[in-house]
Parts: C-alpha cells; structure tokens; sequence
C-alpha cells in the first residue's frame, strides 16, 4: 500500500511538472501596435486578429492614436474571419 501511494504521488508530480513553463515570447498584442499595422493592410488585418484572439479585454489598453489604417484601392478585398 506504502508503495502504491508512493507511485502515486511521483506520478503526480511528474504530471504537474510537465504542465508549467510557457516558452511563448510573443509579446501581448496590447503592449504596442506593430509598424505593420499601419503599413499594410495585411498587417492591419493581422493585428486586429491578434487581438480578437486575445483576451484583450483582460490586458492593458494600447495607444492607437499613432495608428492609420492604411488604405489600398488596387488590391482585392480580402476576407476577415
């Protein structure tokens, strides 16, 4: 029985060991709005992707105001999902 627990326990501990550590450096999408974003409007739309799958509304706010949505009459309209 002594044993048995004993097994038990490491094995928890293992399991929970391997359940920390996040090696993600990616920066949180409200801590500065990418040059991108006002460059392209692929990068546009990716910014604001990054932000939906966010919990943006838990983070910080981010200034906007040096931000311009960039504007392109030759390119085809792309999709946003």
């Amino acid at each position: 029985m002594k044993k048995t627990s004993i097994l038990a326990w490491m094995a928890s501990a293992c399991v929970l060991a391997a359940c920390g550590g996040n090696n993600d450096t990616t920066p949180a999408p409200t801590t500065q709005v990418p040059a991108s974003a006002s460059q392209t409007v692929g990068g546009f739309i990716s910014y604001l992707q990054a932000l939906v799958a966010s919990a943006a509304d838990m983070l910080e706010p981010v200034d906007v105001s040096a931000v311009t949505p960039p504007t392109d009459d030759t390119a085809e309209p792309q999709t946003v999902d």
